[in-house]
């Protein structure tokens, strides 16, 4: 068994480190995984201290994103990683390593095609959430869940893991920003791909700003959701 971690970064010069000094503790329970960086059209020095770090540890490869976005550079992760399973992860550290693991044994015992991490249900765990934030979200999430008949709740949460090979089918991905970690979790649920949903932690961000623009994207999350909606209907029509 074996883990590709995709981590999109764009001017998160001041991250790194602490990105792969966390995510070095897979080596304790992971035989072969490597991480996959895909730096979006960086304008400070992310890129070089990416590839200064891929020569000082094997598991680490660095891409340059092809077109610009979140998006396509989960697309192009995705088409370069070549192990099992493969996990998105934020170059913030907002992220848990610990969920990281046990999302890899999950699914590597159940042989499910995707685990869903839910940052709202019993036993996670979420610090310093925008208020704001918090409120548009949880709007937005359970308004999804009541039109898919779903019983997951965290669409729009980007950290998840799933099969490289369901991956792969769900291709091409339309969502050019942050709307793609709805896009993909649509896709599996109306595709019937099997999952499980578990609890997981998560952390605001202690250094730099968010990419993430409420105003900018919220229609980009309409037309997402709306190309789910007819991907589903057409699909249940062939049924």
């Amino acid at each position: 068994m074996s883990l590709s971690v995709i981590i999109p970064v764009h001017n998160e010069n001041k991250n790194i480190k602490k990105t792969i000094n966390n995510l070095k503790k897979l080596k304790k329970y992971i035989k072969n995984f490597n991480i996959l960086f895909i730096d979006d059209f960086s304008k400070d020095d992310t890129f070089e201290l990416l590839k200064n770090y891929s020569k000082k540890y094997y598991f680490i490869k660095v891409f340059k994103n092809k077109k610009k976005g979140l998006g396509p550079a989960i697309e192009e992760g995705i088409k370069k990683s070549k192990l099992n399973y493969v996990s998105i992860f934020m170059s913030d550290s907002s992220d848990s390593v610990s969920d990281l693991i046990k999302y890899y044994k999950i699914i590597s015992k159940y042989k499910c095609d995707a685990v869903l991490g839910s940052r709202f249900i019993k036993k996670s765990n979420i610090k310093d959430y925008p208020l704001i934030k918090l409120f548009l979200n949880r709007l937005f999430n359970n308004f999804v869940k009541l039109i898919f008949f779903s019983d997951y709740n965290d669409f729009t949460n980007a950290f998840k893991i799933y099969k490289k090979n369901v991956l792969q089918d769900l291709l091409p991905i339309v969502s050019e920003n942050f709307n793609v970690f709805l896009e993909i979790p649509l896709k599996i649920i109306s595709r019937k791909y099997t999952y499980k949903i578990i609890p997981i932690n998560w952390k605001n961000r202690k250094i730099g700003k968010s990419n993430f623009k409420i105003k900018e994207l919220s229609s980009m999350y309409i037309f997402t959701l709306f190309y789910c909606v007819i991907e589903k209907i057409l699909l249940d029509k062939k049924k």
